[in-house]
């Protein structure tokens, strides 16, 4: 057989095999399963909707301008992925839990490091408002034992529907934010205010995608918790506001069942709203 007869040149039909054989074989193993399934799928996808060389260019200048839209305070690409429910897929890939214990969602883009850490039952809210509201709650283990010495990092947006790194000149540092830890009893309340729903960055390329898609850029109102402890699986989680407009069409899918809270009106407390939430962790497992 003549040489040149062996070699896999592109067609049409065998493109897939064309690109996976030049993987080399010193390549990382898990490397190449990735790689390799992503250019079987994405063949796939083009031969499946024969995608057009124009199609195929305004989806290049599409992944440029999203690149361009990144920064230190913006990544355009998480958008991409949140508004997709990739995001989603893979923390509920990587986050299997079992019945009954507290479920992740999204952690979003606004978290930030070096929260104070408060004595349980602050203020977090250091430019007030009205909608106050006082969330508690109970940390338990899966067979309901509280659990001492948990860390709760939570934060939400304001009555405006802004997060205070988005409004650095308008709203007071870490506004909204606080970092509370759990005594033996594995209580934890807080006062705040009530979230509202607010849209996603919309100015952008993935802003103009829903726009195309007839899609929505908003997020049902929530407050966010990082709840971890040792000897336990870390829950990066929100609690969803009852009866909120955006629930069944979250922008980037985080809702889920378990995670929509009550926020019953309050008469003579010191805040308008109380909203109770008990969050269930599970155990660390190593291989």
């Amino acid at each position: 057989m003549n040489d040149q007869a062996k070699i896999d040149y592109f067609t049409e039909a065998d493109s897939v095999a064309a690109v996976t054989t030049r993987t080399g074989a010193r390549t990382d193993p898990r490397l190449a399963e990735v790689m390799n399934s992503l250019v079987k799928h994405l063949h796939a996808f083009i031969k499946d909707v024969e995608l057009t060389q124009d199609e195929w260019g305004v989806a290049i200048d599409f992944l440029t301008r999203t690149g361009q839209m990144c920064d230190d305070n913006r990544q355009e690409f998480i958008l991409l992925s949140d508004v997709l429910g990739a995001s989603m897929l893979v923390d509920a890939i990587n986050n299997r839990r079992p019945s009954g214990a507290t479920e992740n969602t999204v952690l979003g883009p606004f978290h930030v490091d070096g929260v104070p850490v408060f004595e349980m039952g602050a203020n977090i809210s250091k430019a007030g408002g009205t909608e106050t509201c006082l969330f508690e709650g109970i940390v338990t283990d899966l067979e309901g034992q509280p659990v001492e010495g948990v860390r709760i990092d939570v934060w939400s947006d304001n009555e405006d529907g802004f997060y205070d790194v988005q409004q650095p000149d308008v709203q007071p540092l870490h506004n909204n934010r606080g970092v509370f830890i759990t005594g033996a009893d594995g209580r934890y309340w807080f006062q705040g205010i009530k979230p509202v729903s607010y849209p996603i960055p919309d100015d952008g390329p993935v802003g103009q995608l829903l726009a195309r898609l007839g899609r929505h850029p908003y997020r049902p109102a929530h407050m966010h918790f990082i709840v971890s402890a040792k000897g336990y699986d870390t829950v990066i989680t929100h609690t969803f506001v009852q009866g909120d407009h955006y629930l069944q069409s979250d922008a980037v899918f985080g809702v889920k069942a378990s995670l929509i809270a009550t926020f019953e009106p309050v008469s003579g407390g010191k805040t308008r709203w109380r909203s109770e939430y008990n969050f269930v962790l599970t155990p660390t497992t190593t291989a």
